[in-house]
């Protein structure tokens, strides 16, 4: 048994020696016209080598020589040029509908406020891809009065700006004219009034191409009942891009 394993190991270490024998030739064929810049303290000890060393000088000369130091093999990543900080790269869509759950809180009357819960829908247009859009939007939301029903009704369009931020967030801000309705109604009083919304938010990438969450808060101004409102909205949903 231990005279096979001295065999077998003769025979890898014949196998070595023929392999390592064979791979200095290969490596040896360089060039003939390769003639490095031997100056310096790398050049100088490369020299020596090469005089007390039967290996080719060439050889001696790309292995001893950092690859810096050798003509034409300075360091790929020095020469690259740094890569620049990018931020707020992302997909630009023309189009954006959005719809969501809304709550608006109405100041119907000095000493009267009711809450109201909807559904808000809207659509904007980016002018060729850029920051300046318009926007049509509806907001309805439901409720009662006693025993009578009160909804809150706005419809409306205006101008629409957008930021890029990172990952793909998008801010954003509007400011909507349009008319709205509340009831119930009331001898001597109308229900609908010239109204306004400003306000804006921010759409968070939902990782899903085209889709992106909204959070938005606004300002709603009418004037109903002869008595001036300034309504909160709130509202949460989905955008679709595209």
């Amino acid at each position: 048994m231990k005279r096979a394993a001295w065999v077998l190991l003769g025979l890898l270490l014949l196998v070595g020696s023929r392999a390592n024998a064979q791979a200095v030739p290969q490596q040896a064929q360089l060039p003939a016209t390769f003639t490095p810049d031997l100056s310096g303290t790398a050049a100088d000890a490369a020299g020596d080598a090469a005089a007390n060393s039967s290996v080719p000088r060439p050889l001696l000369s790309a292995v001893l020589i950092p690859p810096s130091a050798q003509p034409g093999r300075g360091d790929a990543s020095s020469s690259a040029a740094a890569p620049q900080g990018v931020t707020a790269v992302f997909p630009h869509y023309s189009f954006q509908a959005y719809v969501g759950y809304t709550f608006v809180r109405v100041y119907a009357l000095p000493t009267r406020e009711v809450n109201r819960n909807g559904f808000d829908l809207s659509m904007s247009y980016y002018l060729k891809n850029s920051y300046i859009g318009v926007e049509g939007a509806l907001t309805s939301t439901f409720g009662s009065v006693g025993n009578e029903r009160s909804d809150f009704l706005f419809a409306g369009g205006g101008p629409r700006v957008r930021l890029a931020a990172p990952r793909g967030t998008e801010l954003w801000a509007h400011g909507l004219v349009g008319g709205a309705n509340f009831g119930p109604s009331i001898s001597g009083f109308s229900q609908s009034a010239l109204t306004y919304e400003v306000g804006g938010g921010i759409d968070i990438n939902a990782h899903l191409q085209h889709f992106a969450y909204r959070l938005e808060g606004d300002m709603i101004g009418t004037r109903l009942y002869e008595t001036t409102q300034y309504n909160p909205k709130f509202t949460v949903g989905i955008v679709y891009k595209f």
